[in-house]
């Protein structure tokens, strides 16, 4: 039987007395896409910070490749993270460096190649995320979908094995935000990854997914396939993927389109 890659075990979170992640049970097998899916505030970005040591839980377990990342300090952790690629919602690219030596960092940090190799697998990368000749550009001189394109070619500069996206679409107009989709799935054939991706946007979810973990209050309240989840017939999940307004707020709802109505 194939062992989960990733492995999360009763994680709980508090923020002071605030519970932001309630018992995470959650296993990701080698080279699947699964999304993590919910509403704003529900935990799902803090989630992907624990599972990628930037954050640390109250409680439970995080395995990756069997270690569990929660209970080893920072230079015994790092053998297991330097096998796994972050792209930043917001892109995180250094604005001082050119876009060559934001893609070249983690292999001039974490590496004793020479410069030379360096420079040639930093144009292999970026030419993989279609920004060939791109490197001396600076990233004020790039477009939202060129950051995202420049900060996957980042993500993956060591070869990694696990790919974790938090929002890749977040900010892009549609098109690009498809052609983003298609760039990870595309990365995901060529290098034989496990892609994690936390987003709110169902287009997404039903080209690149598959299976989805669904968050609701800092729980997952169900995992299955995007099948699964369009065909099901919990109010929950229904109402989130039939973009179906809270009860509580339609009031509110109603109250504001009668004021928009009557300002015209």
């Amino acid at each position: 039987m194939t062992q989960p890659i990733i492995e999360i075990i009763n994680l709980v979170t508090y923020y002071d007395s605030r519970k932001i992640l309630d018992g995470i049970n959650l296993q990701i097998y080698p080279g699947e896409t699964v999304t993590i899916l919910g509403r704003s505030g529900c935990g799902k970005s803090t989630l992907l910070r624990h599972i990628v040591g930037l954050s640390h839980p109250t409680d439970g377990q995080i395995l990756i490749k069997g270690s569990d990342i929660t209970r080893l300090n920072e230079e015994q952790r790092l053998p297991t993270l330097k096998k796994i690629g972050m792209l930043f919602q917001s892109s995180a690219l250094f604005n001082s460096m050119t876009v060559g030596d934001n893609v070249a960092l983690p292999l001039r940090e974490h590496t004793h190649l020479e410069e030379p190799t360096i420079q040639i697998m930093t144009r292999m990368k970026l030419d993989q995320v279609g920004l060939s000749g791109f490197e001396d550009f600076m990233p004020a001189q790039l477009s939202g979908g060129m950051k995202k394109r420049a900060a996957l070619a980042r993500a993956i500069a060591m070869d990694p094995d696990i790919l974790f996206c938090d929002e890749p679409s977040a900010g892009l107009d549609p098109i690009v935000a498809v052609g983003i989709d298609q760039l990870i799935m595309k990365l995901k054939k060529a290098f034989k990854m496990t892609i994690v991706v936390v987003t709110h946007e169902l287009a997404s979810v039903f080209q690149i997914a598959d299976r989805v973990a669904l968050m609701d209050k800092g729980k997952i309240i169900a995992i299955g396939t995007p099948d699964d989840f369009k065909n099901s017939d919990n109010e929950t999940i229904s109402q989130f993927f039939n973009r179906i307004p809270d009860p509580e707020n339609i009031d509110k709802q109603e109250y504001l389109n009668s004021l928009i109505g009557n300002s015209k």
